[in-house]
C-alpha cells in the first residue's frame, strides 16, 4: 500500500503494520530505543515507515510510558546573549537523547505559578532553572509536580535538596582578581546583574576576598538591573558623571559579558577607552569582536548541560549532588589600562 499525496487520512502504525506484514506493537517496538525487536524486522518497520510518511505519535506514547520526554527550560533573562547560548545548548544535547524543550519564560506578568502549571499540564519529566531568582514559591511549585528532577545551571542553589552545576565562579573571580593585581592596579570595582533570591553566583565573593587578602579593599559595586548592555552602560556613565578623575577605578570586573561590553560601550562615548582595565565574564560571541576585543572567563557550557541533563534523566545520577566545575581566563585585550 503506497501512500495517496492527495490524502489528508494520517498514517498510522496499524497501516506500516499490515504493509510489513507485524503487529502495530511490533511497529511501535521499532520506534523505542532498547525494545526488544529483531534487526532484520526493526529495518524493514522503519524503511516501510518513512517511504509512507508515518511517524510515532509522542504524545499518545507518553500516556503508556508515563514519561512526556519532555524537558522544561525555565528562563527569566533573555536579554542576556549568555542565556541564549545556553538554551540553545540544551535543546540540542536533550533532542540528541530524543527529548524536546518546554521553554517557559517568567517574568513579571508571567510569574512562577504560570509556568509550572504549563510543565504540570504537559507532564515534564524534569526541570532545568536558568533563571536569576530562584524563590520559595518556585521551589513548593515544583516539588508538587510528581516530584520531577529539578536542577540548577550556570548558577550555585543555596538549597541543600536542590543540585546545581555551574562553573566555580569563586575560584574564577580569583583569577580575575590575581590578573588586576599583576598589573599593579588598586582601585578595582565590580559590576553586578540583577539580584538573585536563593541562586548565586560567588565571582563576587572570589574577587573581593582575594583582593582583601592582598591588602586591596574593593573600591565600589556598580549595578545594572538586568543582563543588558544599555543598562550597564548607564550605571558606568552614572560613576564616571559622578567621580573625580583622579578617584576613579582603574580596574572594573563585570559580572557577565554583555556588561562588560555595555561598559566598553560607555568608556569609547566617554573618551576614556583604555582608562579603565574591563574584564567579563562567560565569552559570548561578541566578547571576540574588533571593538571589544574582551577579556573574559569562559564556562564549559556543553559540559555543565550534560550534567545537568544527566542528573535530570539517568537514574543512576539522581542523587549525584552538585558540580562546580572549573572554566578558562580568556585573555584578549580589554584588561589592560593604559596610562
Amino acid at each position: 500500500m503506497s501512500r495517496d499525496p492527495s490524502s489528508t487520512r494520517k498514517i498510522t502504525a496499524s497501516d506500516v503494520a499490515e504493509r510489513v506484514g507485524v503487529s502495530k506493537w511490533t511497529v511501535s517496538r521499532a520506534f523505542t530505543d532498547g525494545a526488544s525487536i529483531a534487526p532484520d524486522v526493526r529495518e524493514r518497520v522503519l524503511q516501510a515507515a518513512a517511504e509512507m510518511g508515518y511517524s510515532p505519535n509522542l504524545l499518545a506514547r507518553s500516556l503508556t510510558t508515563r514519561s512526556s520526554r519532555l524537558v522544561a527550560l525555565v528562563v527569566d533573562e533573555l536579554g542576556n546573549p549568555n542565556q541564549l547560548f545556553l538554551i540553545n545548548e540544551a535543546t540540542r544535547q536533550l533532542q540528541a537523547r530524543g527529548f524536546s524543550s518546554l521553554l517557559l519564560n517568567l517574568s513579571p506578568e508571567y510569574g512562577p505559578a504560570a509556568a509550572l502549571r504549563l510543565a504540570d499540564q504537559f507532564q515534564v519529566d524534569g526541570i532545568m532553572f536558568m533563571g536569576t531568582s530562584l524563590n520559595q514559591e518556585l521551589i513548593e511549585l515544583a516539588q508538587k509536580i510528581r516530584r520531577v528532577p529539578l536542577v540548577v545551571v550556570s548558577r550555585n542553589s543555596s538549597l541543600s535538596n536542590i543540585p546545581f552545576v555551574t562553573t566555580d565562579g569563586y575560584a574564577a573571580g580569583a583569577e580575575i582578581a590575581d590578573l588586576f593585581l599583576s598589573q599593579g592596579l588598586r582601585r578595582i570595582g565590580h559590576m553586578t546583574g540583577p539580584a538573585s533570591e536563593r541562586t548565586e553566583l560567588r565571582r563576587l565573593d572570589g574577587f573581593r576576598d582575594r583582593l582583601e587578602a592582598c591588602g586591596v579593599p574593593l573600591a565600589c559595586v556598580l549595578h545594572a538591573d538586568h543582563y543588558r548592555r544599555d543598562q550597564a552602560m548607564q550605571a558606568l556613565l552614572k560613576y564616571l558623571g559622578a567621580t573625580p578623575r583622579e578617584q576613579r577605578i582603574e580596574a572594573l570586573f563585570c559580572e557577565s559579558d554583555i556588561l562588560a561590553i555595555g561598559a566598553l560601550d560607555a568608556l569609547h562615548s566617554t573618551g576614556n577607552l583604555h582608562r579603565l582595565a574591563v574584564v567579563g565574564f562567560d565569552d559570548i560571541e561578541m566578547a571576540s569582536a574588533p571593538p571589544y576585543q574582551l577579556t573574559t572567563f569562559r564556562q564549559p557550557v556543553d559540559h555543565l548541560v550534560a550534567e545537568a541533563i544527566r542528573r535530570i534523566l539517568d537514574p543512576d545520577a539522581l542523587d549525584a549532588g552538585s558540580l562546580l566545575a572549573p572554566g578558562t581566563l580568556v585573555l584578549r585585550g580589554s584588561h589592560r589600562r593604559l596610562g
